[in-house]
């Protein structure tokens, strides 16, 4: 279930391309127009080289990385599915619970080395994830050493999450402005061209004067169709990305800020269930079902 929600989610975005590209197409064959025409290697050099040298001095290197990963990532399934935020719901519940029967102290030794901890071996896929273990680790130990209010520990983690989302957008914002930028460069490779016919105006026919009008006017084309045909619409996908991924965090903060403030683990984790975007988000039953069938498993053991 999980890789064929992946593949439809390239399959969309390798669809949504085509659309534009076979639109765009097929609006100017219809008119009139030959292909051939809108082959013009000098200007997609112009124009993509420019603006990839752009993006690379105007980004650290850690962001060009991101960015070029981010995008090629659109065209799998989004890190967390229904079936991996269940079992992240049901990890903190174990948490929770743990804590709630045995002190905050006992989950020390799981906290420090969460690798060798039978707590959070049980979900391969979430110890996987280092970004998400390091932020729950470091939550618990601000629960277990720093003696925190509910409201000391909710506004750190809202410090915290608000340093990663804004960390996480940074890719999708640098090829916005790429975006942005791209149909400046289609102009420059526009003047260009026309400073070429200009300087060729004499024993040029009327012909060729075209020709070579309508080569640079194809650069102001290709800047105008990339920029929000292609790299918009990839940095749009990307921040949609980001919030779903962000979503994670913000559960974990929910479950645990809950539970300081008093909540049992079962209404702690429903209170982080709540959170979960619409397609995501089990239902109250499935996922106590989930929970009890847990239980069940381990009193039969």
């Amino acid at each position: 279930m999980l890789h064929r929600r992946a593949d439809n989610v390239g399959m969309i975005m390798l669809v949504g391309t085509a659309v534009v590209l076979g639109c765009v197409i097929i609006g100017f064959v219809t008119g009139g127009g030959h292909l051939l025409a809108l082959w013009h290697p000098g200007e997609i050099v112009i124009i993509i080289g420019a603006a990839l040298g752009a993006f690379m001095i105007s980004n650290p290197l850690k962001v060009v990385k991101a960015a070029f990963s981010g995008a090629i990532g659109l065209l799998k399934g989004a890190r967390y599915q229904r079936e991996d935020y269940i079992g992240l719901l049901k990890l903190l519940y174990d948490i929770l619970v743990k804590i709630r029967k045995d002190g905050m102290l006992a989950i020390e030794a799981d906290v420090e080395n969460p690798a060798k901890s039978e707590l959070f071996k049980k979900y391969p896929k979430l110890l996987a994830d280092h970004h998400m273990i390091e932020f729950i680790t470091d939550c618990l130990r601000l629960m277990v050493g720093g003696d925190l209010d509910p409201h000391e520990l909710e506004s750190l983690l809202e410090y915290e999450l608000e340093t990663h989302h804004k960390e996480a957008h940074g890719p999708a914002h640098a090829v916005q402005r790429v975006a942005d930028a791209l149909p400046g460069f289609g102009i420059v490779a526009a003047v260009l061209g026309i400073v070429n016919t200009m300087g060729s105006l004499e024993g040029s026919t009327a012909y060729e004067i075209g020709e070579k009008v309508a080569a640079a006017l194809v650069g102001t084309f290709l800047g105008i169709f990339v920029a929000y045909g292609i790299v918009g619409p990839i940095s749009t996908a990307m921040e949609h990305r980001v919030e779903e991924e962000g979503k994670a965090f913000e559960v974990v903060k929910m479950a645990l800020v809950a539970s300081v403030r008093g909540y049992s683990p079962p209404v702690a984790v429903e209170f982080a269930r709540k959170l979960l975007f619409a397609d995501v988000r089990p239902t109250f039953a499935d996922l106590e079902a989930h929970l009890k069938g847990k239980k069940n498993g381990a009193k039969a053991a």
